[in-house]
């Protein structure tokens, strides 16, 4: 499982300190971790969950309307995804009951932010060890793994940005995926303004995925909402 592709595993950031929040997310961008969200209570964190469908969540013990070990419950009800917790209570027993009522690992703070990163790039290799990121289209497969397409029995290269569109249009493959959400998979939380580059970006996709790149069959343009990737089992 490449290092590149679990960087693109969405993520959930719960904690009530402002200042604490911009520095995990800060850290994390740095490393490439770009699919970001969070919260500051049970409640947004619910909320922000049904929405975004996060594939791993990092939480605080104390929250003001609850509790970390309640709401890591709540959020499995949702579904199953790695949790970890970033905490000031590092006592024993707060540990074992994070561990206990089944969270992958538990960080207390302060923490180096190498140790972070370390952690979760840990946890995703576990909980993910057994994604499947080859993906066939009609003219060609595009191997997540190794940000590449082959076509033709030739292999060619994907850029970060074309790896991490094609990534966001697979998860979601048959459906529509609205322009804003392609820009804020490739650029961030500020995707605005990047419409024309995502054009680009798309034209030079169809190239190395299409056997007719101005007469897509794969990547098709939906008309005033946003783009649609047909593959072989949607």
């Amino acid at each position: 499982m490449s290092l590149n592709y679990l960087k693109q595993k969405r993520i959930l950031l719960v904690d009530d300190e402002s200042q604490l929040l911009d520095m995990v997310v800060s850290i994390l961008k740095e490393e490439g971790f770009n699919n970001i969200r969070t919260a500051k209570n049970v409640k947004q964190a619910l909320e922000t969950a049904e929405e975004y469908s996060p594939e791993l969540a990092i939480l605080d013990v104390m929250l003001p309307d609850g509790d970390g070990f309640s709401l890591m419950k709540k959020l499995k009800t949702i579904a199953d995804y790695p949790i970890l917790f970033l905490t000031a209570r590092g006592e024993d027993e707060d540990k074992l009951k994070g561990l206990g009522h089944g969270a992958d690992d538990y960080v207390v703070k302060p923490f180096l932010p190498k140790e972070l990163t370390f952690r979760i790039t840990a946890i995703l290799r576990r909980s993910y060890k057994d994604d499947n990121p080859t993906v066939r289209l009609q003219d060609s497969e595009i191997d997540f793994e190794r940000a590449e397409v082959i076509k033709n029995g030739e292999h060619i290269a994907l850029t970060a940005k074309e790896h991490s569109i094609l990534l966001a249009l697979y998860r979601n493959a048959g459906r529509i995926v609205t322009i804003d959400t392609l820009c804020e998979a490739a650029w961030g939380d500020n995707p605005f303004g990047y419409e024309n580059s995502l054009m680009a970006h798309i034209r030079r996709i169809r190239q190395k995925i299409e056997k007719n790149p101005s007469q897509p069959i794969s990547l098709i343009t939906v008309k005033g909402l946003g783009y649609k990737l047909t593959t072989e089992e949607s």
